[in-house]
Formats: C-alpha cells, structure tokens, sequence
C-alpha cells in the first residue's frame, strides 16, 4: 500500500468519526423507524435559500451548492460514474438546488455526467455552466469568448446537460481579443431568447464586472475564495456589494488543503490532479501553510467542526448574497458540508478567528505564472 492509499483510509476514519459529532449538532435526531423518504424531507428543510443578484437578474439557490468539476475532472482518481450520479442525486435529496460545471470540465465528460444525473430534475435544481475555451481534439487550446462560440457552447451544453434552458451561464475566462461589450451583448441576447435566464463571470476584475454590467446585468461573479485566498476582498466583493451582483466562491476549502487532510507527505496522482504542479501545493509550502489548517482544528475542536465546516460558515457567515460550491466525490463530506448551513457562531467568535488568520502568512503561489496571466483579479 503507497502513502497516498493509507492516507486515504487514514482520512476515511478520522473524517467519518469527526463527521458524526459535527452532523449531529446540525439535524435533530430521527427515529430509526423513519423512513427514507422522511429523513430526506427533513435535509431538505434544513438547508435555507439565497438569492444571487438583484432585481430582474435575481436568482434563488440553496445557500451551499455543489461544484461537480471533481467527479471527473482534475481532482485524482476518476471516481465511479454511477457513484457520482447518485452523490449528485442525493444532495438533490438534501436540499442542494445548484449544480455548476462546465464544458472544459474532461471536456464535455462532466457536462454530460451531470445531465444523466440531473436531467430529471430541471424543474427542481439549477445548473450552471460555462463559455470562453476553444476546444479542439479534446483539448483545450486557448481562449475563445466569439459571440458565434458563445452561441455554439450554449446550444451544445443543453443538449450535454439535458435542459431547455441554462440557468446560469458564465464566462470562463476574460478574453482579451473579444470586447467585454460584445460577450455581455451575446448573452443579453440569448436571455431574450430564452435560452439564458442569467449572466455571471469568473475571475474578472471589478473594471470588468463594471463594463459587463452596463451591458447586461450580472447575477454572479464565480472565484476563488477561502481562508487561503482573500483577494477579492479588496475590490471584487467591493463592486459586486454595490452592484447588487452575488458572488460563488469556487475551492472554498482551499482545494481540499483546509479539511487538514493534506500535507507534505501526500502524493497527488500524477495523470488527474492538476495541484501536483502548483506553488501552494509543493512540499514546502504545505508544510508551513499547516499552521492555518491548526489553527480551524483547534477552533473547530471547540465546537464540535471539522476544519472544513469552520472553512465553509466563515465564507457563509461573511455576506448573505455568498454561495460557496465545495466540491466533492464522498457522501460523507456531502453531508459534512450541508451540515454548515445552519452553525450557531457568534460575531464575535468569527472576528476572533480573523485576528488569529490575519497573523499568518500564506507560503505559495495559487497558480503557476502561466495559468495566473489568465486571471483578471
């Protein structure tokens, strides 16, 4: 057995045995008589709602989503398709009602994972895909925001996704060669249609979200967003407040490096896990950074958390127009995360959590200099 299979099984054990003490603060105990069906209606009462932007652009999701990129894409070993189809149809049955993926997800793999698993709920759960990469012999090769690509991605993606209309539909990338006007206006065009129904961006600049807006009124901004990346706090939460736009933290946990299940000795797999090359994930860096993932242990021990639920109810607890979508391919951190949704933490108790992450220094780039020259924030 390698190290990464025993840090695994090692993971499986502390994680299940933390899980049960945390999840059971969060829901109420149920007779073992109870059947399934009303087990599943009391999850799904217990995950309340948001609304992403304002107005006309407003859109009503639970206050956790679940990011499927994992499930196929990126994130090591491929998980089981079937089992991934089920995960996704539970948290349906919990109360999750946004899904996001995204055509370079594989690509096209997850797109069409999550219409198999999803396709007969439409009328129940939304999902959110993106535009902006041109894909050519299953590869993407750059940057492709073309109002006619635009038209293509959309058409393309419902048939994958087995939906009438996308709910959400972001661009991926900014892309430079394409006015910000012109991809604002193509989807202003396909909302009228109806095949739209909202606009978002990822990983823009508040300049950016400023031009877009003007265009066609935006519901979401998506980034990145956790205790290991801050940055848009200085502007993009700024702009999006003002605005009445939402904002969709992606990694929320750090790209699993939160949940204090990864560290120096872990051994990422070679062929899906795009972490392997990235500055915050070498040895080094995760060995110093462990001071933070200490740090939500110790606050978290004391009220029954896990690291990763401390994570998640600090980016819940920041703004009520924020909706973060941890990913996963585990039931049990599926129901690890949902339980976050309803924590009872003072003010108080989060500003002192802050004091405490403002003394440390995170070590490490979040993405190599290549990769980093397509963000915009």
């Amino acid at each position: 057995m390698n190290n990464s299979e025993k840090n695994s099984n090692r993971r499986s054990f502390i994680k299940s045995s933390a899980l049960l003490g945390a999840f059971a603060l969060t829901v109420p105990a149920v007779s073992f008589s109870n059947s399934a069906e009303n087990l599943n209606k009391k999850r799904i009462n217990k995950i309340p709602m948001r609304t992403l932007g304002k107005g006309k652009s407003a859109f009503k999701v639970s206050a956790l989503g679940l990011g499927c990129m994992g499930a196929n894409y990126h994130r090591g070993r491929v998980p089981n398709r079937q089992k991934m189809i089920e995960l996704m149809q539970e948290a349906v049955e919990m109360g999750v009602t946004l899904f996001d993926t995204a055509e370079v997800y594989g690509p096209y793999i997850n797109e069409e994972l999550v219409g198999e698993a999803l396709g007969k709920f439409k009328n129940k759960i939304s999902v959110t895909t993106k535009f902006g990469f041109d894909i050519q012999n299953g590869k993407s090769v750059g940057q492709n925001c073309r109002p006619e690509q635009i038209r293509k991605v959309a058409e393309e993606s419902m048939k994958r996704l087995k939906i009438d209309v996308i709910d959400l539909f972001y661009q991926h990338r900014f892309d430079p060669n394409v006015p910000i006007e012109d991809v604002a206006g193509t989807v202003k065009d396909l909302i009228q249609e109806g095949k739209v129904k909202h606009f978002g961006m990822c990983e823009v600049s508040a300049d950016i979200i400023r031009k877009a807006h003007a265009v066609q009124p935006l519901t979401a901004i998506q980034s990145e967003y956790s205790l290991m990346w801050r940055e848009p706090e200085r502007e993009i939460l700024p702009v999006c407040e003002e605005l009445g736009i939402g904002f969709v933290p992606y990694s929320p946990v750090g790209r699993g490096y939160l949940t204090g299940m990864l560290n120096d000795q872990w051994e990422f797999y070679p062929q899906n896990d795009m972490r392997q090359d990235w500055p915050r994930f070498q040895p080094e860096a995760m060995k110093e950074n462990y001071k933070l993932v200490q740090l939500l242990i110790d606050f978290g021990h004391q009220r029954g958390l896990t690291p990763a639920q401390v994570a998640l109810g600090w980016l819940l607890n920041k703004k009520e127009w924020i909706v973060p979508i941890p990913g996963t391919t585990k039931f049990a951190h599926l129901h690890e995360n949902m339980a976050t949704t309803n924590l009872d933490i003072s003010e108080q108790e989060w500003q002192d959590l802050e004091n405490e992450v403002a003394k440390i220094e995170i070590v490490g780039d979040r993405y190599p200099a290549e990769q980093q020259k397509q963000i915009r924030n």
